[in-house]
């Protein structure tokens, strides 16, 4: 696929794969094309940068639609963009859907957001039209992209009890890992983690990519297999489990 994605700020990562490190929050977002459909995995933190999002997969793309987006899991700076990609078929991991349809997790989020420094205006539209998962993961699903097959896998609990993770298949192969793997700081273990289930859900992870995956991290640079496994031990001996 002729795409130039450095050109539009993104990284490319494979053929039709590539991914955007968002500013502010170093958040990445990702993107996999097919020959019929377009998924976007996460959407940013706020409207505006879910709007800029579907601008630049547009301008990236030759005019073509987001048609799925895969929700990593509910933190506001991975989820408060998804109203901004109308008629797109949103998937989560099992509960992310009832949690995001729950006034008091809405106003959670809300509040987490204004809290890490998301404008207050900005936060409560953001979360006023909130897209809740209409379809979750509970093991794994496939979808077919148009010449291309990717696999959505719930393999949390660990950094929140959603944690949904992508593989792309390859040469290479591309895992999306969402929060469960962070490289640009220690991953962060909020109200909403398991830490007793995190390593596992890591080694999940690391059997499903395999050796030679590239491991794209919700925050930070791309990593490999030993980055992955090595930070899969430090979570064990920080929260005491094996």
């Amino acid at each position: 696929m002729d795409v130039d994605w450095e050109a539009c700020g993104w990284e490319r990562l494979a053929d039709g794969v590539g991914r955007r490190r968002l500013p502010r929050w170093d958040a990445t977002v990702g993107l996999v094309l097919g020959e019929r459909a377009a998924l976007l995995y996460d959407t940013g933190s706020s409207l505006t940068e879910g709007a800029e999002l579907r601008a630049q997969v547009a301008e990236l793309t030759g005019g073509r639609r987001v048609t799925h987006i895969a929700l990593g899991h509910p933190h506001f700076d991975h989820v408060l963009g998804a109203a901004a990609f109308s008629g797109a078929e949103v998937l989560g991991a099992v509960g992310t859907d009832e949690l995001l349809g729950r006034e008091r997790d809405r106003e959670a989020l809300r509040a987490d957001a204004v809290r890490h420094g998301l404008d207050p205006e900005a936060a409560a539209e953001a979360v006023d039209v909130l897209v809740a998962p209409k379809h979750v993961v509970s093991g794994e699903r496939t979808l077919d992209l148009g010449g291309r097959q990717v696999l959505l896998a719930n393999v949390g609990p660990g950094h929140t009890g959603h944690d949904l993770v992508l593989l792309v298949p390859g040469p290479p192969e591309v895992v999306f890992c969402g929060d469960l793997v962070e490289e640009s700081g220690e991953p962060q273990a909020g109200p909403d983690a398991i830490p007793s289930r995190w390593p596992d859900a890591l080694d999940r992870l690391l059997a499903l990519g395999g050796e030679d995956a590239v491991y794209v991290p919700g925050h930070g640079a791309v990593v490999d297999a030993s980055f992955v496994r090595r930070q899969r031990e430090e979570l064990a001996r920080r929260f005491e489990v094996s």
